[in-house]
């Protein structure tokens, strides 16, 4: 129960989060769901943080990995919005706009994640000790 209590609490936290950045980052753009694809690629790079300082620095325990990654994580990316602002972007004809999106979120989310293990394995120690 204390788990589940950990991911709902956390996934609470991330769902706030997204709701503000993801708006405040979004205004302005018509056209483009750019806040969605902000929020992806810093989710991308705090998992990859996280889980790269769990693995190789055991810096947080299963719990606190649990409650931030599942949770707050979980709560924050917004993978399913993607898909629909993508869609929709397709749905109007955009296609170029819709490529854009698709492949910019993927490479940046991946890239996001590469940095992440990349900070974790070269800096965690000096940085979250």
């Amino acid at each position: 129960m204390y788990t589940i209590l950990l991911v709902g609490i956390g996934g609470f936290i991330g769902a706030i989060l997204r709701y503000i950045l993801g708006g405040w980052i979004q205004n302005g753009f018509v056209n483009f769901p750019v806040g969605t694809l902000f929020i992806n690629t810093t989710g991308s790079f705090f998992i990859g943080l996280i889980m790269y300082l769990s693995e190789y620095q055991d810096l947080f325990s299963d719990e606190t990995r649990i409650f931030l990654t599942i949770g707050v994580l979980g709560g924050y990316t917004t993978l399913s919005t993607f898909g629909y602002e993508s869609f929709r972007l397709l749905d109007d004809s955009k296609f170029a706009l819709m490529a854009i999106n698709v492949v910019s979120t993927v490479l940046l989310s991946m890239l996001a994640v590469y940095l992440g293990k990349i900070v974790a394995l070269r800096f965690g120690t000096y940085l979250f000790r």
